[in-house]
């Protein structure tokens, strides 16, 4: 279970980023409130997630996750550049991340 909610907590570490984003230094009222309920469901997961995940493997684990849907995020929705670079280090992060749950 405390996977489930690393992978949970990270994916909504793609959320808030793009939230706090759309908000505009924070002076947009909707995607400010999204950005700080996505915030405390993400530390709170992360929280949760390091009762029983070693705190080094959590936390970049939560951190990949979290990195490789922002940078899918920019480049699907944002116009971010799309380039072979970016995307063969995006698949090294996710390599990374793969290798620390498997000898977890």
């Amino acid at each position: 279970m405390a996977w489930v909610a690393l992978i949970v907590s990270g994916l909504f570490e793609t959320v808030w980023a793009a939230a706090l984003s759309a908000s505009r230094g924070l002076s947009k009222l909707v995607p400010s409130i999204v950005f700080l309920v996505a915030l405390v469901i993400s530390m709170a997961g992360l929280g949760y997630a390091l009762r029983t995940v070693p705190v080094g493997t959590g936390y970049a684990v939560w951190v990949g996750i979290g990195a490789i849907g922002t940078a899918i995020y920019g480049m699907v929705a944002m116009g971010d550049p799309v380039s072979t670079a970016r995307i063969t280090c995006l698949v090294l992060i996710v390599a990374g991340v793969a290798g620390l749950k498997f000898l977890h």
